[in-house]
């Protein structure tokens, strides 16, 4: 895919205020491999989600999940370790997601490159719709206690962690960067630090961002059946509405959109509003002070850019120390590069790696 058509795309999201791509499988670019560079092991294991019983929507609530030990897990069976839970990106799962940042090359990479050791978990939270948004409501089901509170326990109830938030990292791209974001400001007694990645839908939108072709095609769905053959944008407006504006009075996709016969619906519109980092991020100063390290990045071709640098600039008036990084590259073009030599290093240098006494 070139990289002038990714960015065309993101644009268009960028200005529908829908997730950002991915599209199905984005091509991205691989780091080549360190020589020597230490084995992982990949396991794929189902955990299951009570946050996500009883949704309206049908999502199982037994969700798939990488996880990434690190060498010397089984050989070392009285150490234990940090753990770094990684987000994918609207439209794909963590299967794909793990082909676009190249796991687990770039993580032996790191390892051989002087990264600590971590262990790394990778859930899957694609919907029926492309995408939960990390976000929770009956329709869609709980995704964010899912992130939380669900996953962080089986993890460390199930692996030699360090069941501590000092030695818990959250890090995600576009919708993931979104649900970091989201999970992060809200959940810093889980977390101990921090990395978001060319996060999706910041702002509030304007009703003048609002498709109406987009939203008369989906006014028209009779069952959620009908959404398999919608357009990407169309289909994300979708997967927003189920988690933001849900409604379990109305089926069968149980949700509200934000027209109804073609007139904007002003009520619906403000319950998108809410659900805006930028829009609460005030809220949740205290909680982002309790970081030992927040990072932000998002390449220079990425129309996602001003809404990080928002996010940034806010953090920087309360004094909560970030940093941020515009890099080159497109919304996808070199997110394999970022996790081997930025994230991975990042949460090595940060994250607490003996319990606490």
């Amino acid at each position: 895919m070139h990289r002038r058509t990714i960015a065309l795309v993101t644009t268009a999201l960028v200005a529908l205020g829908a997730p950002v791509p991915l599209l199905a499988q984005a091509v991205t670019n691989s780091p080549p491999p360190v020589a020597g560079a230490p084995t992982v092991t990949v396991e794929h294991i189902r955990v299951h989600a009570p946050s996500l019983v009883g949704n309206l929507e049908g999502e199982s609530p037994d969700r798939d999940v990488l996880v990434v030990l690190p060498p010397g897990y089984s050989s070392h069976p009285h150490r234990r370790y940090p753990v770094v839970y990684a987000l994918h990106g609207y439209s794909i799962g963590a299967e794909q997601w793990i082909h676009e940042i190249h796991v687990p090359q770039t993580i032996e990479n790191a390892d051989a490159k002087g990264a600590r050791d971590m262990i790394i978990v990778l859930p899957d939270s694609k919907t029926v719709y492309g995408g939960s948004m990390y976000s929770g409501g009956q329709t869609v089901g709980d995704f964010e206690t899912f992130i939380y509170r669900d996953l962080v326990h089986y993890i460390d109830g199930h692996y030699r962690t360090i069941p501590d938030r000092l030695s818990r990292g959250l890090v995600g791209h576009s919708m993931g960067g979104y649900g970091a974001t989201r999970i992060g400001m809200k959940h810093a007694d889980v977390f101990g630090a921090l990395y978001i990645m060319s996060p999706c839908c910041l702002s509030p939108r304007p009703t003048y961002q609002i498709d109406p072709k987009a939203l008369a095609s989906l006014e028209a769905i009779k069952s959620p059946a009908d959404a398999a053959d919608l357009p990407f944008l169309t289909k994300a407006m979708l997967a927003t509405a189920a988690a933001w504006s849900p409604d379990p009075k109305k089926p069968p996709l149980f949700l509200d959109l934000p027209t109804k016969d073609g007139t904007l619906q002003p009520d619906v519109l403000a319950r998108w509003t809410a659900n805006a980092p930028l829009a609460f991020v005030d809220q949740y100063i205290g909680n982002l002070r309790q970081y030992r390290a927040i990072a932000i990045d998002v390449g220079d071709q990425d129309g996602l850019r001003f809404d990080a640098g928002k996010l940034h600039d806010i953090l920087d008036s309360y004094g909560v120390a970030n940093s941020f990084e515009i890099y080159p590259g497109t919304h996808v073009s070199n997110v394999a590069f970022r996790f081997q030599d930025h994230v991975l290093p990042f949460f090595s240098d940060h994250l607490q790696f003996a319990a606490s006494q």
